[in-house]
């Protein structure tokens, strides 16, 4: 710990004399008032959205002392990142008190819901250097996205060009960790396109915690002069030791390789009060699991699963405000050595309807998502937003909606020696209320948000007594969870240049904790009280540093304090930067039995050809 603060004040001592190019700007509050939001039907600015909405931009995600999005999502008030080591190998991803398998994830507006399990949603994960912002939508959004949207959805967009770049990363670190990546963005005449290429290794901080990760990115624009159409395609492979991620056996080395990809295509056609939005996609999921990595043979799971999705989103303008409408089409198919050869058709419709009344300072929508599933027929999910600007800056909104979830193919058919899935599941189910104020000014942005959720047939692995040793996957009984949300950040300037100091708190209270925690795998493990800070400031006009700090405590009654830090040097075309996390060697734990790393830095230098 001493060597890392000693290292930060050196550089910061070394270069306070130093004459170079500015580092990129903070994003001020009052910008982010107009950011369109992408994921919905009806596109609206930030400021006008009815909703709990957290927007993380290209500058947050580069002062956010991060590494890979976990990290960075790990820094919102309300989003629980349960991961298991370094690197994003494997992480959980939870709202308000959700499963991981009741959050959605989405890149540019694409589901990338996978039916074998929720922990694979993280898999699709992106690289930094690819993504605009991130769009965090929180409470219930099955109206507007359909099921695993349960307690809210994450959409990760991504950049639209980078002109004509190419640029190189090359960071090296505690635990012989040693990155690279080479990102390339290309303007032509008539198309666009970026590409980035991505290795990250580690020898691993304990036993069995290395891993050796891949990520491949490409976006392109056909035909930008005319009817424009898109294209993405990403694939990432993680090959990571496993210790105790599933069990307490030390002697097993548990073994996992994920690969995920997708491909899509989109295009827009637009008029004055017309404009829909078709695309098809393909998303592939690859899972290879060992219990003992040095005998395959002992115990060995792979699952392949496949979704293809056409959907087509479309909005029209009249003088009775703006509707939304769509229909989303998918077929899933699953091929597992435990949980058999599977598929699922799946059709969603969308509607919604914006009305505005009072000189447009009030909005009401009503919407509702109706989904077949050739497994589990029809199901409903209406729900309503209300927004009133009391001022130009301060809005006061509720919303309220039914949201679903049908079991994974994992929560209905998985086996092992102390597991069993149950194939008489029924649907998770909630009704979801809450209410807010938010506030947006030039240097303030300001939430305060209160929530309620009262679910039945939650699905959790439970066992009847501790004398029992298999879990079986049940619906648990009804189950009320509330709480609430603090955001704010405040832009300020000094010394000419701009500063941020941003913080969050959330509190979740959830009666499930009636039940004995020795009988439940997943869901007694909910953050009740989560604090965030970050400290993001540039005195110096090539020196730029941000600090975080991150308080947990969680319903297990597991308490702890996490404090990173980062420091960049931008030299013209050369930019180096240090990177500190769990500066004071806290030691906790955020899912099952894996200790997280402690005390590391990784240094790093980005190099600008063009």
């Amino acid at each position: 710990m001493k060597t890392i603060t000693a290292l930060f004040t050196c550089i910061l001592i070394a270069t306070c004399q130093l004459n170079a190019q500015d580092t990129q700007p903070i994003i001020k509050t009052d910008s982010l008032k107009e950011v369109i939001i992408t994921s919905t039907r009806i596109d609206l600015p930030f400021k006008d959205n009815s909703r709990t909405i957290n927007i993380i931009t290209s500058a947050d995600i580069k002062s956010s002392a991060a590494v890979n999005i976990s990290d960075v999502l790990q820094q919102v008030a309300g989003v629980d990142i349960r991961r298991r080591g370094t690197g994003g190998s494997q992480a959980d991803l939870f709202i308000r008190g959700g499963g991981f398998d009741q959050t959605l994830l989405l890149i540019d507006g694409i589901k990338m819901d996978d039916a074998q399990t929720g922990h694979h949603t993280l898999n699709a994960a992106l690289p930094l250097e690819v993504i605009e912002r991130i769009e965090i939508i929180k409470g219930p959004a099955a109206r507007v996205f359909g099921q695993n949207a349960f307690t809210g959805a994450i959409n990760i967009v991504t950049k639209s060009s980078l002109d004509n770049s190419v640029s190189a990363n090359l960071e090296t670190g505690s635990f012989g960790q040693l990155n690279g990546s080479v990102t390339v963005g290309s303007e032509l005449e008539n198309s666009t396109h970026i590409l980035h290429v991505g290795k990250m290794t580690s020898e691993g901080y304990r036993n069995n915690s290395d891993y050796d990760n891949s990520n491949y990115f490409l976006k392109s624009v056909f035909n930008k002069n005319a009817q424009a159409i898109e294209m993405i395609a990403t694939f990432s492979e993680r090959k990571f030791g496993a210790e105790n991620f599933y069990t307490t056996n030390p002697a097993y080395n548990e073994y996992e390789e994920t690969q995920n990809s997708l491909i899509a295509f989109t295009t827009k056609f637009q008029s004055e009060k017309f404009k829909i939005q078709p695309r098809i996609y393909w998303k592939r999921n690859q899972d290879l699991f060992l219990l003992k990595r040095f005998e395959p043979e002992f115990f060995r799971n792979f699952h392949l699963s496949n979704k293809i999705g056409a959907e087509a989103n479309a909005s029209y303008t009249s003088k009775f405000g703006v509707t939304g409408f769509g229909i989303d089409l998918s077929k899933t198919y699953l091929k597992s050595n435990n949980l058999g050869n599977r598929n699922r058709f799946m059709t969603t419709l969308f509607l919604e309807h914006r009305f505005q009344f009072i000189d447009n300072r009030l909005d009401i929508t009503p919407g509702v998502a109706v989904t077949y599933f050739s497994d589990f027929k029809f199901n409903g999910f209406p729900g309503l937003d209300v927004g009133f600007d009391i001022t130009n800056n301060l809005k006061a909104y509720g919303n309220i909606g039914f949201t679903y979830r049908i079991p994974t193919y994992t929560d209905l058919y998985y086996t092992d020696p102390r597991t069993n899935g149950n194939e008489n599941l029924e649907p998770e189910e909630a009704f979801a209320q809450e209410i807010g104020i938010k506030y947006n000014s030039q240097s303030i942005r300001a939430s305060l948000s209160v929530f309620n959720r009262d679910a039945k047939n939650l699905i959790d692995f439970v066992r009847p007594n501790t004398v029992e040793e298999i879990f079986t996957a049940t619906n648990i009984a009804e189950v009320n969870t509330k709480g609430l949300e603090v955001d704010v950040a405040y832009n300020f300037d000094m010394n000419s240049f701009n500063q941020t100091l941003a913080f969050g708190y959330a509190y979740l209270e959830d009666d499930i904790l009636e039940q004995n925690e020795e009988l439940s795998r997943y869901a007694l493990n909910t953050l009740k009280h989560h604090y965030t800070t970050r400290l993001s400031t540039q005195l110096f006009k090539n020196v730029s540093q941000s600090i975080v700090y991150k308080y947990a405590e969680r319903t297990t009654g597991q308490t702890y304090n996490v404090w990173d830090a980062s420091i960049m040097l931008q030299l013209k075309q050369v930019e180096l930067s240090i990177t500190a996390s769990n500066i004071f060697d806290a030691d906790y734990i955020e899912s099952g039995f894996t200790p997280m790393p402690p005390s590391n830095i990784l240094f790093g230098m980005r190099y600008k050809f063009l």
